[in-house]
């Protein structure tokens, strides 16, 4: 799939991404100008692009499916507001620990800094940590941005629900999908650009067909790659 350039002394896999964070993590977009794909919410004059450049987008709900970059926009807009982004667990975390979040925001609040809570799995919440949340989220002390697969019309209660902006987000193209490995494969920062690995445009292709739309595979598979193409797994 990918292949190393025939030049001197390749870098160690482990050199070169030694302590690293997986590629798909690393090679997050950090700004909205990096993400690619959901051009129906993020192109230029796009409700959610406008209100993240307005710097005031509200409590938003994402669904889509897995690897269309739900946490990554969630992170891209804390960063654009400048806020203090906090993810909770739906899973392993309660009310205690939503009144230690609740806290904290108000100590930032303080100085002005808003806090962006992400919940991953949002159909996951139960009903106290739900009511628990509510009344911090209507009040504007929190930021609420939820994550989710499943239809929240089924899963979270009306209430949280009608004060969430709602909206879609795709499978990734292939285009998309093609220039995330391309990118990932020059980036010498973040990427697999110091592993100098190389590979051919329909070898991309196949990949981000195979991907079936979801960023975090495509690089995945296109890091296990590299490791075999520089001969250390």
């Amino acid at each position: 799939m990918a292949r190393a350039r025939s030049e001197a002394r390749q870098p160690s896999v482990f050199e070169a991404l030694a302590g690293a964070a997986p590629l798909a993590a690393r090679m997050r977009p950090r700004s909205l100008d990096e993400v690619v794909g959901q051009h129906h919410i993020l192109a230029p004059g796009k409700a959610l692009r406008s209100a993240i450049e307005a710097g005031d987008t509200g409590s938003i709900l994402f669904w889509g499916p897995p690897g269309s970059g739900k946490t990554t926009i969630a992170r891209v807009i804390a960063h654009h507001v400048k806020g203090e982004f906090v993810p909770f667990s739906a899973v392993n975390e309660g009310v205690p620990r939503i009144r230690e979040v609740v806290a904290d925001a108000e100590r930032r609040l303080v100085i002005g800094q808003r806090t962006i809570v992400f919940i991953d799995e949002i159909h996951r919440f139960n009903k106290g940590q739900q009511d628990a949340l509510l009344p911090h989220v209507e009040s504007g002390m929190l930021t609420l941005i939820g994550a989710t697969t499943e239809n929240p019309s089924f899963e979270l209660n009306g209430a949280l629900l009608s004060r969430m902006r709602v909206f879609v987000l795709e499978p990734l193209a292939v285009d998309d999908l093609s220039k995330l490995i391309v990118r990932a494969l020059a980036d010498t920062e973040r990427g697999l650009g110091a592993l100098k690995v190389t590979a051919e445009p329909d070898v991309i292709a196949a990949l981000a067909s195979e991907s079936d739309g979801d960023a975090r595979r495509a690089l995945t598979i296109l890091e296990a790659a590299a490791n075999l193409a520089v001969g250390n797994v």
